[in-house]
């Protein structure tokens, strides 16, 4: 788990984890502020961990991830008529307002609401369940997430400059760091771990 000033490009603080928790992003917090940092904005991806830890703070959901959030829902390539409209509006995501936005998934609710309502009767259990629970959790993450889609378009927050994805960090750090570790697969963990702070002090303030 990684922290990165967006402002001075640097990276300032991480702690290895196996799972992310709330109780991780809360602790990295308490760090930061004993540091002297004051968190001005943050970009999530999705965890509700994040959302939890910088819930007084504004926050941006990263595209990137809502994209591959609702693509894990609905496939690549929907086969159903409803996926492929909602595919259609994702692709708008960075093009678009959050009132255009909101006002083109509530369109698509109003048009497929009966068809995400049909349940069907299981062979085994006799009891009914919904017919399509992916596209539903995909509107459902749409509809969780919408408020945090377009703070980066906010006047009130331009001043920040805050990004609308994680790129920063996921490109421009983690897969650098995979791939030269991904060059020695054979190393042991401990080593691994080791070369990841390495890694990450270098990137760290000068």
């Amino acid at each position: 788990m990684v922290f990165k000033d967006n402002d001075e490009k640097e990276v300032v603080i991480w702690k290895h984890i196996e799972k992310e928790t709330k109780e991780d992003y809360i602790y990295l917090k308490s760090e930061l502020d004993k540091l002297g940092y004051i968190v001005q904005s943050v970009v999530l991806d999705g965890k509700s961990g994040i959302e939890k830890a910088f819930k007084d703070i504004p926050r941006q959901m990263c595209h990137f991830h809502m994209r591959q959030i609702i693509k894990r829902y609905i496939t690549m390539n929907p086969k159903l008529e409803a996926g492929k409209d909602l595919k259609i509006i994702m692709s708008s995501l960075t093009r678009t307002t959050e009132k255009n936005f909101s006002k083109r998934v509530e369109d698509w609710y109003k048009k497929y609401e009966q068809f995400l309502a049909e349940k069907t009767k299981s062979a085994t259990t006799g009891k009914l369940h919904y017919t399509h629970p992916r596209l539903r959790s995909a509107y459902n993450s749409l509809i969780k997430h919408t408020p945090y889609l377009f703070t980066y378009k906010n006047k009130k927050y331009k001043h920040l400059n805050i990004q609308n994805t994680t790129n920063s960090i996921e490109g421009g750090i983690f897969s650098h760091m995979k791939n030269k570790i991904s060059l020695h697969r054979g190393i042991p963990k401990g080593k691994k771990l080791s070369f990841v702070d390495f890694y990450l002090i270098k990137l760290g303030k000068k």
